[in-house]
């Protein structure tokens, strides 16, 4: 049986397919649906490739290199270290596929605590955490890192991310949310 979360401020709604613990680590699978105007930050992932698969809309992906509108049936696969960002600039909800190799358990459980958050009042009205110990948390186990002047904010989150751990706050958002 299919999990599904929904968040409740971005409207935005994901079903693990396939996760990290059920096929020992090999994949992670999603399918999203993606509200108009949501999307992510430029970032990269230093330990998993991701594909995208689109099932029904438009969805954007943008590179540091080129900028992809993808319909039903596109695909496009990013690798590990390449900068990326997925939207959807249309006017209509876009549903797609993400296909995560190896899989990653730690990104699985950063939308859970995510969309938790967002359901217990706690983010923006972007559907970000409030508190930017918990965002470090968030980057942190999803291996998502902002792309940009990369010692700096690498720095900063590291920092935050050691405190989140002395205080117990990454403990308590897994055993909360996950």
């Amino acid at each position: 049986m299919h999990e599904t979360i929904t968040n409740p401020v971005i409207k935005d709604e994901v079903t693990f397919v396939q996760s990290a613990v059920t096929t020992n680590g090999r994949i992670t699978t999603l399918q999203v649906k993606l509200m108009p105007g949501g999307g992510t930050p430029m970032h990269f992932h230093k330990h998993f490739s991701e594909s995208f698969i689109v099932i029904e809309g438009e969805l954007t992906i943008t590179t540091r290199e080129t900028s992809t509108r993808l319909s039903a049936g596109g695909k496009i696969t990013v690798q590990k270290n390449e900068w990326h960002r997925f939207s959807n600039e249309s006017m209509l909800p876009v549903v797609f596929t993400t296909v995560i190799i190896p899989g990653s358990a730690g990104f699985e459980n950063s939308l859970r605590i995510l969309y938790g958050l967002a359901k217990d009042g706690k983010t923006n009205e972007k559907g970000m955490p409030s508190n930017p110990l918990v965002l470090a948390v968030v980057a942190k186990i999803s291996d998502m890192h902002p792309a940009g002047p990369r010692f700096i904010i690498s720095t900063s989150i590291a920092i935050m991310n050691l405190l989140a751990g002395i205080s117990g706050l990454r403990r308590k958002l897994l055993r909360r949310y996950c």
